[in-house]
């Protein structure tokens, strides 16, 4: 497994607690709003793992969690032992993923690996090459939505709002596919950092607070909890 980043302290990354987060290197998604771009084109340092762990013995007492995110964490059929090492030092895990990888997913639950996940619900299925960039089998991503809210100890789902790509009323169907979800956030698209196709920007206009709070009442009834990121 490769890792390409450490952030020591987060407070938002993970609910309720205080975490370090690691990104993983690679991914089989090309969203066009990707900002992580070095993560999915390979092209960061590699940081040892050994690292990450010395660090993680140094912070206990202090930290709560590690977040694991990418890239795709799932690509990396190792992901499990690299948890099992985290784990043993006491850490709570925190996993992202896109839902690609659902019979990974499954397993790290299986194994108690996993205390919270997070996925990024892309789009309406019909939109989801568009916004992955790539051809996806949204079966796996259906397979993903229905484990976590059958298996996960904790989770939520996500949609970042993309201008041009994603309309308002796309939330109510992607509310739809994950009715009855435990959480759901809607988060505002970082429009101040380079992204995989930087011509996005050069064009668009991010939603308003106006219209992230109407998407929250679209979706407030098919969740438990809906909350806005992102969104001054």
């Amino acid at each position: 497994m490769k890792l390409g980043g450490l952030q020591e302290t987060s407070l938002l990354d993970y609910p309720g607690k205080i975490s370090a987060i690691v990104w993983t290197v690679g991914c089989n998604f090309r969203c066009p709003f990707c900002y992580n771009t070095n993560m999915v084109y390979e092209e960061s340092d590699i940081l040892p793992i050994d690292h990450v762990l010395t660090f993680l013995d140094e912070r206990k007492g202090k930290l709560d969690a590690l977040s694991i995110t990418g890239g795709e964490p799932l690509l990396h059929k190792d992901l499990g032992e690299f948890i099992k090492k985290v784990k043993m030092k006491g850490f709570l895990v925190k996993v992202d993923t896109n839902g690609s990888f659902p019979h990974r997913l499954q397993s790290l639950l299986d194994e108690e690996l996993v205390d919270y996940v997070s996925m990024d619900v892309k789009a309406p299925l019909e939109k989801y090459d568009q916004l992955a960039g790539v051809h996806v089998d949204t079966d796996q991503i259906k397979q993903s939505i229905k484990i976590i809210m059958d298996n996960a100890p904790d989770y939520e789902f996500k949609t970042t709002m993309i201008p041009g790509l994603l309309e308002k009323k796309d939330v109510n169907e992607i509310a739809s596919i994950i009715k009855g979800a435990k959480r759901y956030y809607l988060q505002q698209w970082k429009m101040d950092v380079p992204v995989l196709h930087d011509s996005l920007r050069a064009h668009t206009t991010p939603f308003s607070k106006k219209d992230f709070f109407e998407m929250k009442r679209f979706v407030s009834p098919f969740v438990e909890t809906c909350q806005i990121r992102g969104v001054d």
